[in-house]
């Protein structure tokens, strides 16, 4: 369980997991020592999984992220872990998300362009194994995307 200290950690880390460990602990409130022992063990036990680097996809040239919700064809056994199997060596393919529902796959497939998207859709997409139905959403615009918890 998180106590206050643990929170206040938490709460500067994730805004800028750079920050040096006496520069964190300053912001925290805490001393160098507590605050390195704290995340130590907040990385242990799976609270704090990692860092990680945000790559801006179009200043690489990728200009288009689609969305596909993808059903499965549930009489197949196996379908499920095939299918996830599969998606995940399609390197365009950088999230995959799980659903209950009508639903039961997300992809979100990034391409340099319309041309690329099409040449991925038809070769990598169409090709995954049991897909029963596919619907495409292009995306527009990105409103919110902030992995940043209320802490």
């Amino acid at each position: 369980m998180l106590d206050d200290m643990d929170r206040r950690i938490l709460r500067h880390y994730q805004h800028d997991p750079a920050l040096g460990p006496a520069e964190l602990a300053e912001r925290a409130g805490v001393t160098a020592a507590t605050c390195a022992r704290r995340l130590e063990r907040m990385q242990a036990s799976g609270i704090i999984r990692g860092n990680r680097a945000v790559i801006d996809w179009r200043a690489l040239g990728y200009e288009v992220e689609v969305s596909l919700r993808v059903t499965l064809d549930k009489t197949q056994a196996r379908a499920f872990d095939e299918f996830m199997a599969a998606a995940r060596d399609v390197s365009e393919v950088v999230e995959l998300q799980s659903f209950l529902g009508r639903v039961d796959i997300r992809l979100s497939v990034i391409a340099r362009d319309m041309g690329h998207y099409q040449q991925i859709y038809r070769q990598n997409i169409l090709t995954l194994p049991h897909i029963a139905d596919i619907e495409a959403l292009m995306h527009v615009a990105r409103i919110k995307s902030d992995e940043v918890l209320p802490l």
